[in-house]
């Protein structure tokens, strides 16, 4: 029987507690087997951001998710290099894996910018969408309606993301802050798992004096 698998892409940059909520809900909600957690090489976005070095994301996510057992650490992007682009990750694994369903889940910020991203078409027609809806701060309905989106999207996709949206508690957690907080010599304790703040402060991960 194929697997119900969802791609969790991101520089996580570091992993953090909002991450791993979303995760989570992503799982229950969705009836999920397993969550990748996909950290990108270059996020084409993100090209002018300094990231801490990918075999280091990859060893606090693999901290952060390695008791969970449906919860993977998925490091091609970061293994292959250069610019990660979506739909080049989605053509791969469902090549890799093509008795498998995927799901790609998306924040509210990155669903309003599918429209500029690499193939968007393309991304839609090979994979299904989780949007994620933060309570009393998303409204996905509101989303889909906007005009670059509502051009992009079919009727029939625009109702499959609306009816699959992955409700989620509002988490103010965000990956700069914890590189702000880190950086002013400030606890980033019960933001990030403590064996993953831990390895933040024996790397000097994010210190200005290693910058």
């Amino acid at each position: 029987m194929a697997k119900q698998l969802a791609i969790f892409g991101g520089s996580f940059n570091p992993i953090h507690f909002g991450h791993l909520i979303v995760a989570e809900c992503c799982l229950e909600q969705a009836r999920l087997d397993r969550v990748l957690f996909m950290p990108a090489a270059t996020p084409p976005h993100k090209q002018d951001i300094t990231l801490a070095a990918p075999e280091d994301r990859i060893e606090m996510l693999q901290l952060a998710v390695g008791s969970h057992a449906q919860f993977e650490v998925a490091p091609q992007e970061c293994n292959r290099g250069g610019i990660s682009y979506t739909v080049n990750t989605v053509e791969n694994l469902i090549h890799q894996f093509p008795n498998e369903h995927f799901s790609l889940i998306l924040g509210p910020d990155a669903l309003l910018s599918l429209p500029l991203w690499k193939d968007p078409q393309r991304i839609l027609a090979l994979i299904k969408i989780l949007a994620i809806e933060r309570h009393g701060i998303d409204d996905i309905e509101k989303i889909t309606q906007q005009p670059q989106l509502k051009e992009l999207l079919s009727e029939k996709q625009s109702c499959q993301i609306k009816t699959d949206r992955i409700r989620v508690p509002a988490i103010g957690i965000r990956a700069n802050q914890l590189r702000e907080a880190v950086a002013t010599g400030k606890s980033i304790r019960f933001r990030t798992p403590r064996n993953v703040e831990l390895f933040i402060a024996r790397k000097r991960l994010f210190s200005t004096d290693t910058q």
